[in-house]
């Protein structure tokens, strides 16, 4: 198993609804810690009536289309989702539930939960423990045992390198492997990601281990809230410690950000990861932002076109989802799974007989 970088549409009508509002410029002007978009009374106060979830598990593409919108393009991608990343409504989707191994897309769950608990200017000497269980064939930045390093030296390895040996170093800094992705997957819970099963917190494969293009968007989405996590996914180049005050260059791998390879690079594109594995394909979380809007795509196992197809099918659904700005009424939203704190609360003062106290 080797890890690294590198549908036809078939419309159907489902309800209408609009989400909740989350304000996001550039990467560098993520929302402030705390910022709640599925708040009840906040500024994720959903305008209208939310859709039922079980649309967007319904078979093939889903889109309202208005009269002279543009049509969807025709991508390959097994899954796939074009959501409006501060109202939280999807715009169209294509098997958005259907459970897929992730790839490294799935660190950004890992660094949805993990972040918060590092602080970058942290130093750490690493251990040969902590390098132990690296999956064979894994993507790698270079960390060394004995040497140490800043916390945020190990997350730019983890989003430009896409290191597994940087999360694992995390991962024990955090409580190591099991906890994390214990941790992990009381995250994804409580963002309303229901299609996510958590096994290897790097994203390698591993039996069981799925995610979904809903998941993953919401995932990314919420990442670009927190500003360490929307600054590390922006990044395109930097400089790894190699020992004696030496250091070398990495570049982010995402080649719709940086436009290595051939990829011609997306205007306005603001991250966020990219993946590879055998089991999974290749996988891509995006997002860009143009003319005051921002959107977030997932592209998850394109079956043809080559390695690059991935970025080439989020590049066309972006250009989709920007022309189809007012012109498509949305077919779900990332935060019509989102447990509500006011429902918790009052499931919790009910008596037994269901009655609220």
């Amino acid at each position: 198993m080797k890890i690294g970088f590198s549908s036809r549409t078939a419309v159907s009508a489902c309800a209408l609804c609009a989400a909740g509002v989350l304000t996001l410029g550039p990467a560098a002007a993520a929302l402030p810690a705390g910022t709640d978009p599925g708040a009840p009374g906040g500024p994720g106060e959903p305008r209208v009536s939310a859709p039922r979830p079980a649309l967007l598990y319904r078979p093939g593409t889903q889109v309202r289309p208005h009269r002279g919108a543009p049509e969807v393009p025709d991508v390959s991608a097994r899954s796939w989702l074009v959501a409006d990343a501060r109202t939280g409504e999807i715009l169209a989707a294509s098997d958005a539930h259907r459970r897929l191994p992730p790839a490294s897309t799935l660190k950004t769950l890992f660094a949805l939960t993990v972040l918060p608990a590092l602080p970058g200017g942290v130093r750490h000497r690493v251990t040969e423990e902590e390098l132990s269980g690296i999956g064979a064939g894994s993507s790698l930045v270079g960390v060394v045992e004995g040497q140490t390093y800043r916390v945020s030296d190990l997350w730019r390895g983890v989003f430009l390198n896409s290191g597994n040996d940087a999360v694992h170093v995390l991962a024990a800094l955090n409580g190591g492997w099991r906890t994390t992705a214990a941790r992990m997957q009381a995250k994804a819970r409580a963002l309303g990601a229901l299609d996510t099963h958590v096994r290897s917190p790097d994203g390698y494969d591993t039996p069981g281990q799925v995610s979904s293009a809903y998941d993953l968007a919401v995932f990314g989405r919420a990442g670009l809230r927190n500003a360490d996590f929307a600054r590390y996914c922006a990044t395109v180049d930097a400089q790894f410690p190699a020992g004696d005050g030496r250091s070398y260059g990495i570049r982010n791998t995402n080649r719709l950000l940086t436009g290595a390879d051939g990829v011609e690079p997306y205007p306005g594109l603001i991250g966020i990861k990219n993946g590879y594995t055998t089991e999974a394909g290749n996988t891509l979380v995006s997002a860009a932002r143009q003319g005051g809007r921002t959107l977030v795509v997932t592209v998850m196992n394109p079956r043809s076109g080559g390695g690059h197809a991935v970025y080439e099918e989020a590049r066309a659904l972006l250009d989709w989802g920007f022309a189809a700005a007012g012109r498509v009424d949305p077919v779900g939203s990332l935060d019509a799974l989102r447990p509500r704190p006011w429902l918790l609360h009052t499931a919790d003062a009910a008596d037994d007989d269901g009655r609220a106290r």
